[in-house]
């Protein structure tokens, strides 16, 4: 068995044995954290997890339990599941920076700045938008997002919206149609719908896994909304929603009465949306980089958990209100804000966004996930809240093979 701290590996490319782990956290219930620990990969799947003292070594293994062919040595580093982003924007063009400095100079955030992306993204060619969003992954990518989800809605057109998500699935399974980001300018609301729920719906179905709707004061009210996501589900796919953002609405109810696997944002919420979501199991996917770019309060994440509500963190990624590609700035902000522990937000991070995507084979690190990993340049995940905005993440692995 030989040391490899390269490149190499992945299916097919025999069985690798992470050693030398300092605290392994897991996102597995079962067994959520361990010391000293250690995992063995193979075909691209995690084979075993464990402590170091106890991992099968040449000539010990067996059928149910490989003997690892190589050794890839972590000198006490901790490792966690590659992050999980379940929510995130990246197909667009241009740039919104004048928008964001006048914000911070004392403009509050509304959804009207969607419309300036729409125009510039209209205007973009298909490979203008590819390599943009090629480089916002990478970023995602080298900070140890292996699971991305990626949203449409800075077309609004037939066409622009179903290029945009054949664009996104390009990087990632996780497409989700967002016709339904806000009304755009010389169409009636109804008459938008209809295009929503018609034709675009048959032109973009083929190409994503998900249906959103943008539910709030400026964009879709509570009767649009589930007009948009019911027919989405009519189409097959699964429904997801933009909820309670900019104050109290209509958003999670639609939510859980549609059974959308999460409703987002969650910032502004009743008592009943609370209890709602701890009934219906639907995630409240918890975006606090849009909080931080528009100054706005953050949601209470505390609230959430302590009435048993399932809980993701994601990016947001956009280039109007919250243009970073960095969950573990995510991660700092859930913690120092949102009054989450440092293993609530990193959960949240990676098991959360699983369940928020309704998947169970990444996010966790337990024995048949796939083998997708970040490893931390400090011995535990702790430090990615205690040290903010430090590049802690040293090499990232997706099924079974270093992609950084």
């Amino acid at each position: 068995m030989t040391s490899d701290g390269g490149p190499e590996g992945g299916p097919g490319g025999g069985a690798i044995l992470f050693d030398d782990i300092g605290l392994l956290y897991t996102a597995d219930p079962e067994r959520e954290e361990i010391g000293g620990a250690a995992l063995i990969v193979e075909d691209g799947v995690v084979a075993w997890v464990g402590p170091s003292s106890s991992a099968p070594r040449p000539g010990t293994g067996g059928r149910a339990v490989p003997a690892a062919d190589r050794r890839v040595g972590l000198g006490g580093r901790a490792v966690i599941p590659g992050f999980v982003d379940s929510h995130a924007h990246l197909v667009f063009a241009g740039d919104r920076t004048a928008e964001f400095a006048a914000r911070m100079a004392g403009r509050p955030y509304s959804a009207g700045g969607i419309r300036t992306t729409v125009a510039a993204t209209r205007e973009a060619a298909d490979d203008t938008l590819a390599t943009n969003a090629e480089a916002l992954v990478a970023e995602m990518l080298a900070q140890g997002t292996t699971t991305v989800e990626i949203k449409s809605g800075y077309g609004l057109t037939v066409e622009d919206e179903r290029r945009s998500l054949e664009i996104a699935g390009r990087f990632t399974a996780e497409t989700t149609y967002l016709g339904a980001h806000v009304v755009p300018p010389g169409v009636t609301a109804d008459d938008y719908v209809s295009t929503v729920t018609g034709p675009m719906l048959d032109a973009c179905a083929p190409y994503a896994r998900w249906v959103d709707v943008f539910c709030e004061r400026g964009a879709f009210d509570e009767d649009q909304s589930r007009e948009i996501l019911a027919a989405g589900i009519r189409a097959g796919l699964g429904a997801r929603i933009h909820a309670g953002q900019l104050g109290e609405g209509p958003g999670v109810r639609v939510a859980c009465e549609l059974g959308a696997a999460s409703a987002d944002h969650c910032t502004h919420l009743t008592d009943a949306d609370v209890a709602a979501l701890a009934d219906s199991g639907v995630v409240a996917t918890l975006l606090p980089g849009a909080e931080f770019s528009t100054r706005s309060p953050y949601p209470d994440a505390r609230r959430l958990l302590d009435a048993g509500v399932s809980v993701a963190l994601a990016t947001d990624c956009n280039p109007g209100s919250s243009f970073t590609s960095s969950m573990p700035f995510c991660v700092a902000l859930a913690v120092r804000e949102m009054r989450m522990s440092p293993q609530e937000a990193v959960r949240a991070a990676t098991a959360g966004g699983a369940r928020a995507l309704r998947r169970s084979d990444v996010g966790v690190l337990r024995v048949g996930a796939r083998a997708d990993l970040a490893v931390l340049s400090a011995p535990s995940y702790v430090h990615l809240a205690y040290r903010p905005g430090v590049p802690l993440v040293a090499q990232v692995w997706k099924d079974g093979r270093r992609v950084v």
